[in-house]
């Protein structure tokens, strides 16, 4: 009989690349469009910021600002290296995912190991779909979703996980609900970054997340939280 010591491991973990891995804050998209055009108002994704959609020469260039922002980008966030290589060891399957371009992705995937797979975005129907999210676990040959965990800040990837049927956790203050780089978060006075943690977790929480953490330090307790709710016969 399993106890909650030994309920069963995780078959895989999939994180997002921007703003969990690496990026704090996401802002590799934002910024690559505020360079671009410093009147936009919305700036989550080049239609958006133009109003349009654009032409293939202003994707092209939005395609070539976004990998030198990229590339600026590419450092692993606190705890991110340590917590993949003890994953590794334990040999958990990992891999990461983003909606960003192929060669922007790879570029901020720069900063993490070798050994690390990736999945950006191909031919299939965007987040929240799942598609992504099946997509990739076959690829790593996984054969039981319900035994797999996404990790995210991104809430239309972790709806894409919810669809699919895995378990979600969300990072608050990581990812672009909070939306701000390191440097800036950490000169915030402490009253103003509790605001945005809330608010940010009550908004992953409304989203139908399994767990909301800060950040990927707090993931190991997070994960045994949810093995033990997994032994007591939750299902996500």
């Amino acid at each position: 009989m399993q106890t909650p010591t030994t309920s069963p491991a995780f078959n895989a973990i999939l994180f997002s690349l921007s703003g969990c891995l690496v990026d704090f804050g996401a802002r590799t998209a934002p910024l690559t469009l505020q360079r671009l055009y410093p009147t936009a108002v919305n700036l989550s994704n080049l239609p958006n910021a133009l109003g349009r959609e654009p032409e293939p020469a202003e994707w092209l260039t939005y395609q070539q600002a976004l990998c030198e922002t990229a590339r600026a980008h590419a450092e692993a966030t606190a705890s991110a290296l340590p917590l993949l290589e003890q994953l590794h060891q334990q040999a958990v399957p990992c891999a990461w995912l983003d909606e960003l371009p192929r060669d922007a992705s790879i570029s901020l995937a720069g900063a993490l190991p070798e050994w690390l797979p990736g999945f950006p975005p191909h031919r299939h129907r965007p987040w929240p779909a799942p598609d992504a999210i099946w997509l990739s676990l076959m690829a790593m040959h996984v054969d039981q979703v319900e035994g797999c965990v996404l990790v995210s800040g991104e809430p239309r990837l972790l709806q894409a996980a919810l669809n699919a049927g895995i378990w979600t956790i969300g990072l608050a203050i990581s990812g672009p609900l909070c939306g701000l780089a390191l440097a800036d978060w950490q000169s915030l006075p402490m009253g103003e970054r509790d605001r945005l943690r809330s608010q940010a977790t009550l908004s992953l929480y409304r989203l139908g997340v399994h767990s909301v953490i800060d950040q990927l330090s707090d993931l190991p307790t997070c994960l045994a939280d949810l093995s033990l709710r997994r032994h007591k016969g939750e299902k996500p």
